[in-house]
């Protein structure tokens, strides 16, 4: 790639649907790679604080499998997302970051789903902004 083609490329990506694309695959990435290395590198404390808020609950005696669940579930969209990034920056190719974008909406739902069982209606509403921002940057993947 000589730099004509660098300066191209840049260019294109500068422009307004190529940079929010770019820009919510990577927040994507972040937030879940992040979230999803918390609980592996932490497992023992979140599994802590999930068994309390979990204990009236349903769902105490499931809590291991679903943070392991979770734990995958972020960690797959985030590490997609990343590669939906080098794809979308490079071939500019969509496919990869929309696969991402649908694994983290799944994980927030899942995620606001437990929030809801457990009555923490503060924390079900906090996942509000990133399920819009999840589902905005599926919308911005569809062709």
């Amino acid at each position: 790639m000589n730099a004509s083609d660098s300066t191209t490329m840049l260019t294109e990506l500068l422009q307004p649907l190529p940079f929010a694309r770019c820009a919510a695959t990577a927040m994507l990435a972040i937030l879940f790679l992040q979230s999803g290395l918390d609980k592996v590198f932490d497992f023992r404390g979140n599994l802590q604080w999930l068994t309390g808020h979990f204990a009236k609950t349903p769902l105490r005696g499931m809590v291991v499998p679903m943070l392991l669940t979770i734990t995958v579930t972020e960690m797959a969209a985030g590490a997609v997302s990343a590669g939906g990034l080098v794809h979308l920056v490079v071939h500019n190719i969509s496919s990869v970051a929309l696969w991402g974008a649908e694994l983290a909406t799944l994980n927030v739902v899942m995620l606001f789903l437990g929030q809801r069982i457990a009555k923490d209606y503060a924390g079900a509403a906090s996942l509000v902004p990133y399920f819009l921002l999840c589902v905005g940057t599926v919308l911005l993947m569809a062709r």
